[in-house]
């Protein structure tokens, strides 16, 4: 067994991260042992304990990142000077591109943050359930302006992430669709589905 290889801008902890991810995703977070973190990197998994005190910790990580991007893109468009329907659809854009881009960690953060640890596991509960309402406010402006159809904002919300999550599907089936056919078409879907017309 050798030493962790990082990359020219990475860290030591990055590289655990990153292969952390990939068997959480694969085989899920209960089911992934720090030995099996320390095999895919190359290392003793004793060695793993200089830079991480546990794959708790790695999972608080992954999913406290992710929600810290969702919450941050969330409030730049609840600022913005935006239509109610523009903001969805910004929203609606960025989602898209994190589960391009960020897949296997908002796959984890999706998946399985049940099983953080307390008090984390309540202050990442707090966050979902929080984001998904702040959601449901600017639909219900969009509503409440008739810029969006008249529809119950919480149900709005649950049909856009669950369209979302489908993305799930695309990214394991090869991607035979491309990236930015599969964003349009999404976008003419949700956005013309809830346009007032």
């Amino acid at each position: 067994m050798g030493k962790i290889i990082i990359g020219k801008n990475g860290s030591k902890k990055e590289v655990i991260t990153r292969k952390a991810s990939s068997l959480f995703r694969k085989k899920g977070f209960t089911a992934t042992s720090m030995r099996d973190i320390a095999e895919a990197i190359g290392v003793e998994a004793p060695s793993l304990y200089n830079h991480i005190e546990s794959k708790n910790e790695i999972l608080k990580d992954i999913c406290f990142r992710i929600a810290k991007m969702f919450t941050d893109h969330l409030r730049e468009v609840e600022l913005c000077r935006k239509s109610n329907l523009e903001k969805i659809e910004n929203i609606i854009r960025f989602h898209i591109s994190m589960m391009i881009d960020e897949f296997e960690s908002v796959y984890i953060s999706d998946h399985e943050w049940k099983h953080l640890r307390e008090p984390f596991l309540t202050d990442f509960t707090n966050q979902r359930r929080n984001y998904r309402s702040r959601l449901a406010a600017i639909l219900q402006k969009g509503i409440d302006n008739k810029q969006i159809n008249a529809v119950n904002p919480y149900v709005a919300v649950l049909i856009i992430l669950s369209a979302l999550s489908g993305i799930e599907g695309w990214q394991k089936s090869g991607k035979k669709i491309d990236a930015k056919l599969l964003e349009e078409n999404m976008i003419k879907l949700l956005i013309e589905g809830l346009r007032n017309k």
